[in-house]
C-alpha cells in the first residue's frame, strides 16, 4: 500500500464527541439537498447533504482557491484532495474536460454527492475514489487541495507527504490554509519536509487564507 493510501485516514469523533464529516455513509434520497452554486464562472445546481464538509454550498477557503488559482491544464491528470461534494473537482472537470479528474475523499458520502454533480454536469473525466482506489503509480500534473486542517499536525502531515511528491515532473499543488489555522508554519514546514528540489511559496491571501503554492521539480 502506498504512502497516501496509509495517510487520508477517517477519524470518527472529536474531543467533544462530535461526529466529524470524515465518516458518513451515503445519502439518502430524502436527504439530499439542490444548492445553486457557481463554479468556472458557471451557475450550477448540484447535490449536497449533512455529514459532509461545507454542505451548504462552497465555502470561503475553496472560493479563494477557485477565484485565485491559475487555470488548470487542458490535458493530463489532475486531484482534488478532500474533495467533499466537488467544488475543486468539478471546476477542474469543466474547465479541463479532457483530463483526468481524481476527487479523492474517505467520506462515502461525499463521493457519492461527487459523482452525482459530475453526472449531472456530464463530466465522465471525474473520478471520485477513496484514497485506496487511486493506483499507486498515477502521477499529477496539478492538485487543488482545501485540506482538513482540524485533523491534527500529525495525521495533516502525513496526509500531505503522501500525496504532494506525486506530482508529476514539473507539476504544481495549490492548497489553500486559513491564516489564523497555521498557514505560514504550513508552508515553512512543507519547505523542509518535502524532498529536495520542491518548491514552495506564498501565491496570494485574501480574506483570511493563504494561498500556498508547492512546484515539483523536473518539467
Amino acid at each position: 500500500m502506498n504512502t497516501a493510501n496509509q495517510s487520508f485516514r477517517p477519524y470518527t469523533r472529536d474531543a467533544m464527541g462530535t461526529d466529524h464529516y470524515f465518516t458518513a455513509e451515503p445519502a439518502s434520497p430524502g436527504e439530499l439537498r439542490d444548492r445553486t452554486v457557481t463554479l468556472a464562472g458557471r451557475e450550477v445546481t448540484v447535490h449536497t447533504a449533512g455529514g459532509i464538509f461545507s454542505p451548504d454550498g462552497v465555502d470561503k477557503g475553496t472560493a479563494v482557491l477557485l477565484k485565485d488559482a491559475p487555470a488548470p491544464p487542458h490535458t493530463g491528470t489532475l486531484l482534488d484532495l478532500g474533495c467533499g461534494w466537488g467544488p475543486m473537482a468539478l471546476t477542474l472537470a469543466l474547465e479541463a474536460p479532457d483530463a483526468t479528474v481524481y476527487a479523492v475523499d474517505v467520506n462515502r458520502r461525499a463521493l457519492d454527492l461527487a459523482r452525482r454533480n459530475a453526472a449531472a454536469l456530464d463530466l465522465p473525466g471525474v473520478r471520485a475514489v477513496t484514497p485506496e482506489e487511486v493506483p499507486a503509480e498515477v502521477t499529477f500534473d496539478l492538485i487543488w487541495s482545501n485540506p482538513p486542517i482540524r485533523v491534527g499536525k500529525a495525521v495533516l502531515h502525513e496526509m500531505l507527504l503522501g500525496w504532494l511528491p506525486r506530482l508529476a515532473p514539473g507539476g504544481e499543488a495549490w492548497l489553500v490554509v486559513q491564516k489564523n489555522l497555521g498557514a505560514d508554519s504550513l508552508q515553512t514546514w512543507l519547505g523542509g519536509a518535502l524532498p529536495d528540489g520542491f518548491v514552495v511559496g506564498r501565491a496570494g491571501s485574501s480574506k483570511g487564507f493563504r494561498l500556498l503554492r508547492v512546484l515539483a521539480p523536473g518539467g
